[in-house]
């Protein structure tokens, strides 16, 4: 479980970190223009981390799955070897979608407007600015981004369709809370996850909905990457007695 998170917690660094310095070195010089080649290389490193996101929270459920489901044949089903295997695939995905993308966008030409209505390079983006035809990006991404969404989502969803089936069966009420509560950080991480995406990339954009577009590029690429760990962190017990002796002796110095 700590090897997925992790993972996950260095791919929420990477991708903000494809941003975040580039947008604040903009606000600080008032500068708002980017190279083409510098462009494409940020769009390049985004989709490639987020893509592989997707699949290590798919490889996440499976965990919690086996978690509570088979907990007693965890250690053997979840070996090192095992994770180790989930965790090349996901990183080789994500190498891959990210790549196809890439190599597609090379073949854009821009002739008229200039002016990315976000505050960094995406794909989408990039597609509305080019003057060449676009169809075999538009497709590529359409049958490449929603399959992979509809691949990762179902991966996703299936395990705790299980795990709930578990759950139900279980007398206890103890029993029943302390396996929701193992789920409960990835169901809420998914959820943010997954709900900017669906909008960003799924809601036709319009000039209407640049502004809340941009903000909600914002929340998916440094709001989420930041609270994941924070999400996380609230169910570990000896973090959350920290939290609280930090608390008292800070009133207490103040008192």
């Amino acid at each position: 479980m700590y090897f997925f998170l992790g993972n996950l917690a260095f791919l929420d660094m990477s991708y903000s970190s494809v941003t975040v310095p580039r947008m604040l070195s903009d606000f600080i010089s008032k500068s708002t223009t980017i190279s083409y080649p510098a462009c494409i290389t940020q769009m390049f490193f985004f989709i490639y981390f987020a893509s592989a996101e997707l699949f290590l929270l798919a490889a996440m459920s499976y965990d919690r799955y086996v978690a509570v489901c088979h907990p007693l044949h965890y250690i053997q089903i979840m070996s090192w070897k095992v994770c180790a295997q989930m965790i090349s695939v996901v990183w080789i995905f994500g190498l891959l979608y990210s790549l196809m993308h890439t190599l597609f966008s090379l073949r854009l030409t821009f002739c008229n407007s200039n002016i990315i209505h976000n505050f960094f390079c995406d794909l989408p983006n990039l597609l509305h600015l080019s003057c060449t035809d676009t169809f075999i990006n538009f497709m590529v991404a359409f049958v490449a981004g929603g399959g992979l969404g509809m691949v990762a989502f179902t991966m996703t969803v299936l395990p705790y369709v299980q795990i709930i089936s578990t759950v139900f069966k279980i007398k206890s009420i103890d029993g029943k809370r302390k396996a929701f509560s193992t789920c409960t950080s990835h169901i809420t991480v998914v959820s943010t996850f997954y709900g900017s995406i669906i909008f960003i990339y799924f809601v036709p954009t319009t000039s209407y909905l640049f502004v809340l577009n941009s903000l909600l590029s914002v929340i998916y690429s440094v709001i989420n990457p930041f609270l994941n760990p924070l999400i996380y962190s609230l169910k570990n017990k000896d973090l959350i007695y920290a939290f609280k002796r930090v608390s008292l002796s800070t009133l207490r110095c103040r008192l």
